[in-house]
């Protein structure tokens, strides 16, 4: 991680990270859904969070890179892979996080690591990611049978200067999330921290060819065009998981 402040808003653990990782191309593709929506999909012990009275999903797909345990050194043709996330937004303990409906990356060995040590919903895919005069090109697709199939192919880039969230602001409620949660078999809830520096983001705009990463879920996503952001990069180090509400 680089030496730029972190934007977190409370401490981060005390003892060391885990795991390092940097995040490349990255899309935040937003939409407005209602809360009730997602209610159903969410723990009870961890609350919807809203912003001016409306939940959000994201449909994120980006590419890493270095993605290791602390004091391991690169593995090649594991520790490089694409990843695409569908997330919303949550709150345990007065801590604002985010909240993953599925995780799809290139990776078997990150699937299986991530499903058992961090509880997410990880699917392995074949997945594209290329810049083509300037766009993103991207697809990914679920390869095995037994998995809900779930498609995402489009175009990304960005479309504006790069800038830092305003507090207050959609973009920074959006991106300024600093840990994630999930669940393990027992439906117990857990935290697990991350910290970075703010994010250098850029306005967007996505052409999608087809998108049905949410279908699994029953949550339609609305007809309008998405809220967009773009990331260049983002250097990132990630905690072991702690249990949330004494799980």
């Amino acid at each position: 991680m680089n030496n730029e402040k972190s934007g977190r808003t409370w401490a981060a653990p005390e003892r060391p990270w885990a795991m390092r990782m940097v995040w490349h191309d990255l899309l935040f593709a937003n939409w407005p859904v209602k809360a009730e929506v997602l209610r159903p999909l969410i723990p009870p012990d961890l609350e919807v969070d809203t912003f001016d009275g409306e939940a959000w999903i994201s449909i994120v797909p980006f590419r890493m890179t270095g993605v290791l345990p602390r004091g391991v050194p690169a593995l090649p043709g594991l520790s490089a892979f694409a990843e695409l996330n569908v997330r919303t937004y949550v709150s345990g303990e007065g801590k604002p996080g985010v909240w993953f409906l599925s995780l799809d990356a290139a990776s078997r060995v990150a699937v299986w690591v991530a499903r058992r040590a961090f509880y997410l919903p990880y699917f392995f895919a074949e997945m594209s990611a290329k810049e083509v005069d300037g766009a993103i090109e991207y697809t990914s697709g679920r390869l095995r049978r037994r998995d809900p199939q779930a498609l995402f192919a489009g175009s990304y880039r960005p479309t504006g200067e790069v800038f830092r969230s305003r507090a207050g602001t959609l973009e920074d409620w959006l991106t300024a999330r600093y840990c994630l949660y999930a669940a393990d078999g027992r439906r117990r809830v857990w935290r697990g921290e991350i910290d970075h520096a703010p994010w250098p983001l850029q306005r967007a705009e996505l052409e999608t060819v087809c998108n049905t990463m949410t279908a699994p879920y029953g949550v339609e996503l609305p007809r309008t065009q998405p809220v967009c952001y773009f990331s260049r990069r983002l250097d990132v180090v990630a905690w072991t998981l702690d249990a949330v509400g004494g799980a």
